[in-house]
């Protein structure tokens, strides 16, 4: 028989910390706290699996659940000596929600439950305090109204306002008992007026209907788009915990407070909080007024002029700051409590592992392994690895003034403000006299490469998070909003129209990358600061990561930078970035545009330089470390022009006719270039392509050899579907090494390996290996031809498709385990199988995922790749999954 309601109180629990999946955070915690000993009003927790049957089940409860909780009531009841809906001496609770991961204040919340017109004179009588009790009342009403009837708070706020202003009271706290009593009634007379039906009298109809709420809470709009933005299951579902009100607005020897065991901005291990006098937990939140600081440090450091409660009640802040030391040891963690003061007694009503800046998490975690409260290794594991993010990027001043214009998807981290402009040239022309300008495009492709890389951030208004911008632009670091759908791009008139203005050329904005807002004009930003925490924490990460962690680089900058964070190698090179350069599109034009093998070798020739010296950059940084290079992979059209001035630009330097440009331009165009004349198929089309990029690649090898530089290239040939593609391109590879090797008097080391990027590669791994040396799954693509998703164009449904529960991520974000997955377990299996040192890794986007990193380390690639600035993300990730599995297998 299914257990659907756990007690907690008087020192004794049901639960605890480790059924958060069954109890939530808040029901886990406050059995916990209750084993411990520390003062928890009683309560019990309704299961999330309550929460399942009610969405499975058409928002019905389990048949035996009612006398669950009315047994569970009874409990608190014999503890507490009052009576749920006794006229005498009524027992009042709460009722909140509780998921297995904090999501604050996206579900409902209901106090007092329990007051009814006979519950009040009780309360007041019992308390001797009648404002006490009407006050009380009057906040159940205004909540219950909101949360469980639906009615508006502001119906509820505009009788308490006009009440004020007829009186003359400018605080809540002006009003007496008499006062609230009147605003109870007109709360009471307005519900009626509004629905046709009386606010419910019988505290049971109230339990049950505040139970339903917040069980419905659970799908209301703020708490999926939440999910949806913190990668939260829907069907984790929600707890709900009922705990016996304490009264924090009782007189002045009563409280209410929220604080943190250390600062959850600075990480300093110093008590930080607020609280108020004679008041309820809402009220510290609501701004109504002002909270006290904590401690006498916080108020002398905010310079405030009201008292602590260090000062105003020193025995009960003693008390608070030994429940902080002894839950901070319990949890070996910084903890966010909840608490109130009722008549001169501490209760403990939440506490949970608080949010904190990365910069504290660092500290935090590092201060502990200092203090004895965490090992190395467990401070490794406490550190969200998606965190680091805001560590490596600007953010934007959160006191700077900001006028929001737009929004889109967050998708590359950071802040930056320059003046638009709407193509790579003119950000090229701007740059050149020393603006900071905006790269704004409908959608940007590889020809916007140099603009790209001038500006300070990117804004499209197509794409998602995985499209072209959104990849480059983190794998350079620069801040990017996508997929701004309610922005719109003239590019004849150089205009951007947002929310009924235009903007121009040249006019200021500023990108949000880690939240997808839009600003009009400039916005103060924050420069991020790698501390000395940052630097011994991954010293931690590096002693016990067993996978390792390259950087996808093709540019010096982006080569010295994944050195600086950690980078063990360059695990993709894509050299078509190189070629777009106005000194080399030129001659890569000209070699398009020829007509016979000859005249492409003549071109190709011009460009040989520019590899070598690209080549020799890499190496020279990576000194020694392996440098894995993709060989030519998109279709030749996206090299030549698309405007009709480009057009004449083109033909003129490559003296020929427009009409050539043009009816080449035609003869590339593909209905579906993703899966066109693109990847190894250009190289046996055009084998003087690879040819040349390996020559180039030889040649800068030998060049360092000369210099006593150990060097070890890794050739990589996209697309591949089978041996035979393989083959062919490798002996071109393998007989250029040779003549190199002959041109200059030495032996070159190098491997030839392929980049599986298509389920018949995957399928095909076992053959492919006889003479592959090494695979690199690209799983962006590899992701779009498993699902049949082109990932610029699937943004739009995705969306639905996550809402709808058809997929619970977004597979271009996050590795898709069932699919993609099991094509790359079986190719690793089948590679392995017949070249058991075969080196395996994967350099799509998912390299700087934590949870495809994981799934890596579970199917025992050797690397993964991923953007110079999720290097750190890689590698704490992967040192977390190598514990984490290693733990499971002892």
């Amino acid at each position: 028989m299914a257990k659907w309601v756990y007690s907690f109180g008087d020192g004794k629990a049901e639960g605890n910390a480790e059924m958060r999946n069954l109890l939530g955070g808040k029901g886990a915690n406050l059995a916990e706290m209750s084993s411990l000993g520390i003062p928890v009003p009683p309560g019990f927790t309704i299961t999330t699996e309550v929460c399942s049957y009610f969405y499975d089940n058409d928002r019905t409860y389990p048949a035996d659940l009612s006398d669950a909780v009315n047994e569970a009531m009874a409990e608190i009841e014999q503890t507490l000596g009052n009576q749920f809906g006794s006229h005498e001496n009524p027992l009042l609770v709460s009722v909140r929600s509780g998921s297995r991961a904090s999501m604050p204040g996206m579900m409902d919340t209901v106090l007092n439950l329990g007051l009814n017109d006979q519950t009040v004179e009780a309360l007041a009588r019992n308390s001797g305090d009648n404002r006490f009790a009407y006050d009380s009342y009057r906040r159940f009403i205004q909540m219950y109204g909101d949360v469980v009837m639906g009615i508006d708070h502001h119906y509820f706020e505009d009788i308490l306002e006009d009440h004020k202003d007829d009186h003359g009271f400018a605080l809540d706290t002006d009003l007496t008992g008499d006062d609230w009593k009147f605003v109870v009634e007109n709360y009471l007379a307005m519900v009626e007026r509004t629905l046709g039906i009386a606010f419910p009298q019988d505290p049971k109809e109230q339990l049950w209907g505040a139970i339903g709420a917040v069980f419905g809470s659970w799908m209301n709009d703020r708490a999926i788009t939440y999910r949806r933005l913190q990668n939260i299951p829907a069907d984790w579902g929600t707890a709900v915990s009922v705990q016996s009100m304490v009264f924090g607005n009782m007189g002045d020897d009563c409280a209410t407070g929220v604080c943190f065991s250390r600062n959850p901005s600075t990480g300093e291990n110093a008590f930080y909080g607020e609280y108020l006098v004679n008041a309820q937990g809402e009220d510290v939140v609501a701004g109504i007024r002002t909270p006290q600081p904590l401690t006498n440090a916080e108020r002398h450091a905010t310079e405030s002029e009201l008292p602590s409660m260090e000062e105003t009640m020193p025995e009960i802040y003693g008390d608070l700051l030994a429940v902080r030391d002894n839950l901070e040891r319990h949890y070996k963690d910084m903890q966010d409590m909840e608490f109130t003061v009722q008549q001169n007694k501490l209760w403990m009503l939440q506490t949970r592992n608080g949010k904190r800046t990365v910069k504290a998490a660092l500290k935090i975690a590092c201060d502990m392994v200092d203090e004895g409260l965490l090992t190395p290794i467990e401070a490794v594991l406490s550190v969200d690895p998606a965190q680091l993010d805001q560590l490596l990027h600007p953010a934007l001043d959160p006191d700077g003034e900001r006028r929001m214009i737009g929004r889109g998807l967050p998708s590359s981290p950071g802040a930056a403000s320059g003046r638009i402009v709407f193509s790579a040239d003119d950000a090229e022309d701007w740059t050149s006299r020393g603006e900071n300008i905006v790269l704004v495009r409908i959608e940007t492709s590889p020809e916007d490469i140099t603009g790209m890389h001038v500006s300070e951030g990117i804004l499209t208004t197509r794409g998602g998070m995985t499209s072209h911008a959104a990849v480059v632009a983190r794998g350079m670091g620069k801040p990017c909003v996508s997929g701004a759908g309610d922005l719109r791009v003239d590019y004849e008139s150089k205009t951007l129209l947002c929310m009924g203005q235009t903007l121009g050329e040249g006019d200021v904005i500023t990108l949000d990358g880690s939240t997808g807002d839009v600003f009009l004009g400039a916005v103060a930003t924050i420069q991020p600061e790698l501390t000395g925490d940052f630097g011994r924490l991954m010293g931690w990460v590096d002693e016990v990561r067993t996978m390792s962690v390259r950087a996808n680089a093709e540019t010096p900058q982006d080569a010295e930078t994944a050195r600086k964070f950690g980078a063990e190698g360059i695990g993709l090179s894509r050299t078509e970035h190189m070629f777009f350069d106005p000194e080399r599109i030129i001659h890569m034009r000209q070699m398009i545009l020829a007509t016979t093998e000859a005249a492409r070798r003549t071109a190709l020739d011009k460009l040989l330089p520019y590899q070598r010296e690209d080549f020799a950059s890499l190496f020279r940084i990576m000194d020694g470390l392996p440098v894995t290079i993709r060989l030519l992979d998109p279709p030749l059209n996206e090299f030549l022009p698309h405007t009709e001035e480009e057009i004449l630009d083109v033909a003129k330097s490559a003296g020929v006719d427009a009409k050539v440009v043009k009816i080449r331009r035609v003869e590339l165009d593909e209905a579906n270039p993703m899966l066109g004349h693109r990847g190894c198929r250009l190289g046996i089309t055009y084998p003087e392509i690879y040819e040349m990029q390996a020559r180039a690649i030889f040649q800068a090898a030998a060049l360092l050899a000369k210099d006593g530089k150990q060097v070890e290239p890794e050739i990589m040939i996209p697309l591949i579907i089978d041996k035979p593609e393989f083959d062919m391109l490798k002996e071109v590879i393998d007989r250029v090494a040779r003549e190199v090797e002959t041109d200059e008097g030495i032996k070159l080391a190098y491997l030839v390996g392929t980049m599986i990027e298509l389920p018949r590669a995957c399928l095909r791994a076992g053959v492919i290996a006889e003479t592959a040396e090494f695979f690199s799954f690209g799983t962006n693509d590899l992701t779009q031809t498993t699902f049949g998703f082109s990932r610029d164009d699937a943004t739009p449904f995705l969306d639905v498709y996550h809402a709808k529960g058809v997929l619970a991520d977004d597979p271009f974000m996050t590795l898709d385990r069932d699919g993609v997955g099991e094509l790359v377990k079986i190719g690793v299996e089948r590679g392995r199988a017949v070249r058991p040192d075969i080196k395996l890794g994967i350099c799509g986007e998912h390299g700087g995922d934590p949870a495809s990193v994981r799934f890596c380390q579970e199917i025992g690639l050797d690397y993964v790749s991923c953007s110079p600035f999720r290097v750190p993300i890689a590698r704490l990730a992967a040192a977390q999954a190598a514990l984490d599995l290693g733990a499971k297998s002892n």
